[in-house]
């Protein structure tokens, strides 16, 4: 039912709104070798056939002989170039083979020296480069110079206006951060920090989350002893907000509706100190397979995964007025996560995202029938559309005056968050430097009778 995706890519460049990465500047060229597998793998994500983390994923298991640095290169790369793509196709041509827009991204969104091209391409490229990098380009549209596909700025325009917008669209432009999340069932945040500089990373209290952590660099933690024995697992800031919406109490019955990866349900179960019953509900066996050595690590045992065929699913019935607490974190179109997804919005459509809006609201009128009387219901995104966050929500309660809104920043400034968003949550990555989420929180008061 979530088919949300995460990874942490990052890009920059002089011309891409940042400087370059130093260990593209400084160090050798890559191999020749190097750039044609580079340009083959932007062919097949150009094509938008399927995520490019995944396309990535498959050269790499395809290409086990690549080294770290190597695939940290074509991955850069290919990140870079998806957050830049109009910018770089004015640059180099909108019918520019893979192999030019590598190059072009080369010179110019990551500012290499023509001497580190010399060796690695013909002298007719080399001529090209340099046309390249003396090219001047105009302004353009605000939709060019924000990188993002005109119907998106038509809509996001009204409500961030030209300014805010293109901070917007800058910010979306980097890197995310890699924000990791305390398992407050074995350690708090304070003894996590000390472990991690201990070992040698430097890490930092995150700004807003209680138990988040954010890494100054992008480590591998795979293998860290702190993670294997489960004392942290990667979360985004933003996404940690929405359990401490949820607030789940020690012995509560309480739904993760789309259960997806697990990263807030493996939250819920940590803030429910393993107490209570937790329902892992999702539409993805294999998802929820991989849910549970992920439970045993955080040391859960309150957690049950559901597998359920759609949100009207028997299974779902059967919990009707008896939930304390609900978490809906829909399926959507991703918007909100482009520093670390940037082909969402290349792959996403007006029409695609119409077809979510009744999935959205049909998930959410299911999730509805399971909370109690006096029990809490959070409707979360990753969007920055207001036809998938506020208008749905506003549809919902008009139908369904048994429920009511409460003040989300109330909600977290009684937990010392200090976030304040107004009434509904909305973070977005030009103020709060995490990934763009909505949220809001209702609650039953009646039965429906």
């Amino acid at each position: 039912m979530n088919e949300k995706r995460k990874s942490n890519r990052k890009s920059g460049g002089k011309d891409a709104g940042g400087a370059a990465h130093a260990v593209l500047k400084s160090e050798a060229p890559v191999s020749r070798s190097l750039l044609i597998q580079a340009a083959q793998v932007i062919g097949l994500v150009l094509q938008f056939d399927h995520p490019a983390d995944g396309v990535l994923s498959r050269h790499f298991r395809d290409n086990r002989e690549l080294g770290q640095r190597d695939r940290g290169f074509v991955a850069e790369t290919v990140y870079g170039i998806l957050r830049r793509l109009r910018w770089l196709r004015r640059l180099v041509g909108e019918d520019a083979r893979p192999r030019a827009m590598l190059l072009g991204w080369l010179a110019r969104g990551e500012g290499w020296p023509m001497r580190h091209f010399e060796g690695l391409v013909s002298p007719a490229e080399l001529s090209w480069i340099e046309e390249i990098k003396a090219r001047v380009l105009d302004d353009g549209s605000l939709a060019e110079r924000a990188d993002l596909p005109d119907w998106l700025v038509e809509r996001l325009l009204p409500v961030h206006g030209e300014a805010g917008l293109l901070e917007l669209a800058h910010s979306l432009n980097r890197g995310a951060p890699l924000d990791l999340r305390a398992n407050l069932m074995k350690t708090g945040r304070d003894e996590l920090l000390q472990a991690l500089r201990d070992s040698g990373v430097e890490a930092a209290a995150c700004t807003y989350s209680p138990c988040g952590v954010r890494l100054a660099g992008k480590p591998a933690l795979q293998k860290h002893p702190l993670f294997l024995s489960g004392n942290f697992e990667v979360q985004d800031e933003g996404s940690q907000l929405l359990g401490f919406l949820v607030q789940p109490r020690r012995g509560e019955l309480v739904v993760d509706f789309c259960a997806g990866a697990g990263g807030k349900t493996l939250q819920l179960g940590a803030m429910m100190r393993s107490t209570g019953r937790l329902y892992a509900f999702d539409v993805s066996d294999k998802r929820l397979a991989k849910l549970k050595p992920r439970f045993a690590r955080a040391g859960l045992s309150n957690v049950h995964p559901v597998l359920i065929a759609h949100e009207r699913d028997a299974k779902v019935k059967k919990l009707a007025g008896k939930a304390d607490r609900v978490l809906v974190d829909a399926p959507c179109s991703g918007l909100g996560t482009l520093r670390r997804n940037p082909d969402l919005k290349w792959r996403q459509t007006p029409a695609g995202i119409a077809e979510m809006l009744g999935k959205q609201f049909d998930i959410l009128e299911s999730a509805a029938r399971l909370v109690r009387p006096g029990g809490r219901l959070v409707y979360a995104t990753c969007s920055l559309l207001a036809e998938e966050n506020d208008g749905i929500v506003d549809r919902f309660l008009g139908q369904h005056p048994e429920f009511v809104q409460l003040d989300a920043s109330v909600l977290l400034a009684h937990q010392d968050i200090p976030v304040a968003t107004g009434a509904r949550l909305r973070l977005l990555p030009s103020v709060h430097n995490t990934d763009g989420f909505f949220a809001a929180v209702l609650e039953r008061i009646r039965d429906d009778g």
